[in-house]
């Protein structure tokens, strides 16, 4: 009687401290709170396949934030991003996806905000000057008014989400620069580079101001503009909707790799 009491209770403390060991594994295997948000190039325009249910939105199944939820565990997942998005409609549109347990946040946002797909068209469809122009004016707007934008928006995802890492990703360039790539040319090729390293200079100050995480994936995508012979994005399309925005490779090779870096780290912890 005595050896069978013992046993059972070797066996009740093996069954405990067996428990006590699983229970760390299994709350890392169950993995974040992820909420995707933001504007087109995180909704997967110009990415193709498309969710019916999300309209306008243009959610993809190809964009980042579904390929990378599609390979790592996460306890829940929220597509918020929406084509066309500013800072002002993800501030009161998209927000309600985030909660206090949201412990991920994905956000690509500003380009709407300066003008970027005006710009764009512009550069397309009139003169050098008329495009560098437009750059200019997307420039200062981007320089004087969009970082107090940044800073509000960050501040209320900061608030209804205390503890979640915000990685905040930037724009890649259009272009490629060499000679003999038939289009627009090279003076408003470097013209639209150069918006794209204002917004993400102004994008990434203010994701440091606001303690989050900044990636920047024009290194993803050197060498795979367009005028590369490998280009990741799509260049003047009809619609004009898609018109310069990453393809669905973009996305696997130079969105999601961006994102998966910066994420790493907290789920190496």
């Amino acid at each position: 009687m005595r050896r069978s009491r013992l046993c059972q209770a070797a066996a009740g403390t093996a069954a405990v401290l067996a428990a006590s060991l699983a229970a760390p594994v299994q709350a890392r295997a169950a993995g974040p709170d992820y909420v995707a948000l933001g504007d087109s190039y995180s909704s997967g325009t110009g990415a193709g396949s498309y969710d019916p249910a999300s309209g306008d939105c243009q959610r993809s199944a190809n964009a980042y934030p579904r390929r990378w939820a599609a390979a790592h565990a996460h306890s829940s997942f929220a597509f918020a991003a929406c084509s066309g998005a500013t800072t002002a409609t993800v501030a009161s549109g998209q927000l309600g996806s985030l909660a206090a347990k949201t412990d991920l946040v994905s956000i690509t946002v500003g380009g709407n905000d300066a003008g970027f797909a005006r710009v764009m068209q512009t550069c397309v469809l009139q003169s050098a000057t008329s495009c560098q122009n437009a750059v200019a004016g997307a420039r200062t707007f981007a320089e004087q008014t969009l970082p107090g934008r940044l800073d509000g928006l960050f501040a209320a995802i900061r608030r209804r989400s205390p503890s979640a890492r915000v990685v905040v990703l930037g724009y890649p360039h259009l272009y490629t620069i060499v000679s003999g790539c038939v289009g627009i040319g090279n003076t408003k090729r470097t013209a639209l580079n150069s918006a794209a390293d204002t917004l993400d200079q102004v994008a990434g100050a203010a994701a440091r101001r606001a303690g989050f995480v900044f990636s920047d994936v024009r290194d993803e995508f050197a060498g795979h503009e367009l005028c590369s012979g490998d280009g990741w994005i799509n260049g003047v399309t009809v619609p004009l909707g898609s018109s310069y925005h990453p393809t669905a490779k973009g996305h696997a090779n130079g969105y999601l790799p961006a994102f998966a870096g910066a994420v790493a780290p907290a789920l190496a912890r």
